[in-house]
């Protein structure tokens, strides 16, 4: 009798940003870590084709058109989602991680932002 293979579990990471090439650099990057990686550039597509309870982080940017970061971050919340959220913005206001942290994210990064503070975040999220 064969020994049967379990498969490794991948851990996975939505991307949410309406600038395709921090979708593909970001992707390009978490891949090299190991992280399966899906990337959206309209939030509205990411409700449509990842299901509530399915499993990962979310990387989420603010500022986009249609629903952005802190309409996607409260919607996600109402539906009952457990999924770690990381805000992300280029925006310079202060107060953005604070409020962040009010509407339920697990991390804030100011972009842009050195690869290593995007790994710890996720490693702390994740385990290592």
């Amino acid at each position: 009798m064969m020994a049967m293979e379990i498969p490794v579990v991948m851990k996975r990471i939505y991307i949410v940003d309406d600038d395709a090439s921090v979708c593909r650099a970001l992707g390009i990057l978490l891949e090299s870590y190991g992280f399966s990686v899906e990337t959206f550039t309209r939030a509205e597509d990411f409700f449509i084709l990842v299901s509530n309870s399915a499993p990962g982080c979310l990387l989420l940017d603010v500022h986009m058109p249609g629903l952005d970061g802190w309409e996607t971050q409260q919607r996600l919340r109402k539906s009952g989602s457990n999924r770690p959220v990381i805000i992300m913005s280029a925006d310079k206001n202060g107060g953005l991680n604070e409020r962040a942290q009010k509407a339920g994210a697990v991390g804030y990064l100011q972009k842009p932002f050195t690869d290593q503070a995007l790994i710890k975040l996720l490693e702390v999220i994740f385990g290592k």
